[in-house]
Parts: C-alpha cells; sequence; structure tokens
C-alpha cells in the first residue's frame, strides 16, 4: 500500500514530538521538547497557535474541562483552561495559570513522552539528557497527583498506549528498539512480553499510537518511516516518510482518520527541508478516541 503524504505545519522544530487530538476543540496539539514549546494546528482553518512553556516539555496533554497537562522537566503541572492566547506561525505567547500537580526535580533528568489511560491518569516517561540506561522512568500519575513510579529502569521512555478494550498496554524503551505490551487491568500492568522488534539498521522505535483495529503504529527514529505492527506482532504496513527522524503519530480529523506524524531535525549536519514539521497522511486508517486528563 503507498501512502501519500501532506504536510500539515511546516516548522523547524528541534524535536517535535508528542502529537495529539483534542477532540473537544478539533485541533492537534503537538510540542517541540528542547525548544520549550507547546503547539497547537486547526486543520480547518488552519490556525496556529504556539505556547512557551518555562522548561523542557516532555507531552501536553487536554483535560477534562480544558487546559492542559504537561510533563516538564520537574515534574507534571497543569495550566488552567482559558490561558492559551494565539500566535501566527512564526510567533508565541504565554500559557494561562499553572500549578505543580507532582513536582520532583532530578538533576540531569527531564521529561519526556506520556498518555493518557482509559481511566484519565497520565503515565509519564521521563530520561537524561544523557540516555543512560536505567536513568529514566515510567510513572502512573493520578488525577490526584498521586504518583506510582511502575517502571525504574527506563534509558528512554518513549511511546505508551492502550489496545481498544483497554486490556493491554504497549510500551517503547527506545535503545532496547522493541515495542513490548503488557497485561493491563485498569490501573497495574504485569506479564511483560515482546510484541516486535527493530532490525539493526532499521532506526529505534520511538512514539506510538494503537488505531480502531487493536493494530499499532510506531514512528522509526533515523529510520525515516512508521510501521504498522498487528496484534499479534507481525509487520503489515510501512509509511516511508522523507524525513529521516519521525518521532510519533496519532490519528486526527473529525473522522480520525489522518495520521500525523511529528519530526526532529536535532543531530542532523543536513536536516530535511521537512525537517520538524508535522506531516500527514490523510485516511491512513481509523484511530481511537483518547482520554482527556482527569485531573
Amino acid at each position: 500500500m503507498t501512502y501519500a503524504y501532506e504536510v500539515a505545519v511546516q516548522a523547524e522544530a528541534a524535536l517535535g514530538e508528542g502529537p495529539t487530538w483534542d477532540a473537544d476543540a478539533q485541533r492537534l496539539i503537538w510540542i517541540d521538547i528542547l525548544g520549550s514549546r507547546v503547539h497547537t494546528f486547526d486543520p480547518v482553518s488552519g490556525r496556529r497557535t504556539v505556547m512557551v512553556t518555562e522548561q523542557h516539555v516532555g507531552a501536553a496533554k487536554p483535560r477534562v474541562g480544558g487546559g492542559l497537562v504537561v510533563n516538564l522537566r520537574d515534574g507534571v503541572g497543569l495550566y488552567a483552561p482559558g490561558g492559551e492566547s494565539s500566535g501566527d506561525s512564526d510567533g508565541s505567547s504565554g500559557l494561562g495559570d499553572f500549578r505543580w500537580l507532582h513536582r520532583e526535580v532530578v538533576p540531569g533528568r527531564r521529561a519526556n513522552d506520556a498518555a493518557v489511560a482509559p481511566d484519565g491518569a497520565l503515565w509519564a516517561g521521563t530520561m537524561r539528557y544523557d540516555e543512560a540506561p536505567g536513568g529514566g522512568t515510567l510513572s502512573r500519575v493520578a488525577p490526584d497527583g498521586t504518583v506510582e513510579t511502575v517502571l525504574d529502569d527506563v534509558a528512554v521512555s518513549n511511546g505508551t498506549g492502550w489496545s481498544p478494550d483497554g486490556r493491554l498496554m504497549y510500551y517503547i524503551d527506545s535503545p532496547t528498539r522493541r515495542i513490548d505490551v503488557f497485561d493491563f487491568d485498569g490501573q497495574r500492568v504485569g506479564g511483560r512480553r515482546r510484541l516486535a522488534a527493530i532490525e539493526e539498521g532499521d532506526g529505534f522505535p520511538d512514539g506510538l499510537t494503537v488505531d480502531a483495529d487493536g493494530c499499532v503504529w510506531v514512528a522509526l527514529w533515523d529510520g525515516g518511516a512508521v510501521r504498522r505492527y498487528t496484534p499479534d506482532g507481525k509487520l503489515d504496513r510501512v509509511v516511508e516518510l522523507p524525513v529521516p527522524r519521525p518521532t510519533a503519530c496519532a490519528f486526527g480529523g473529525a473522522d480520525l482518520t489522518d495520521l500525523y506524524i511529528t519530526t526532529a531535525r536535532i543531530g542532523l549536519t543536513a536536516p530535511h527541508p521537512l525537517s520538524g514539521s508535522v506531516l500527514v497522511i490523510p485516511g491512513a486508517g481509523k484511530g481511537l478516541p483518547q482520554p482527556a486528563f482527569a485531573g
């Protein structure tokens, strides 16, 4: 199957990441981790906003009732609704009232990818700036701010997602080159096992999303592609891209059939002109509605 990409947002993000479809606002949220920026994009109107955070931001997700939950360098925080001023494609603006939900300062460590579970909790990953093995974590952050460390021996905590029935959780620690699957009981995980592995030379698995068929789409850093794996781990689709470092993917649009892909330009001596932009594959599949953070 051949996929034709389009440019959703022309940008030069250092480390574009975390595409998330905000169903209530009918817009895409995405971030530039090292640029400390949260972006939004309305594909119908073309309206964009750019919001600056005070720290490197690993993820930004919508909250029930409005506002954002953000995975920041020093912990997880909340932005109140109504504070998101608009900017043009080159401008930036501030966010609304902010408060920490959970603050944990660890020198040399920063936030990375995060995802909202079916029960409205945030599963937030961390990593060391030097990507040292065992320096990162994956934690469950409840809406009331209670935190439980689920994995404490992670290098680069990345893509996390759930099966359509909520009984499985998929997870990536990028240097392992594995997409792992856990049994999930609604709050806890167990029975970790490999779903699939990325061959050496094909890049590293980064962000992921799960579609309505229960298949897992994975962006390949340094692989220039997004792959789709069936629930039994079979590779059945490959989306080739012009950029070497796609970082994550998510379904969006009114009917959740458009696959949005964030990209990075950091570390590239001669980046592709679209490196750092957001690409979209119209009609790539059928996504799942993503829950908002319940806090």
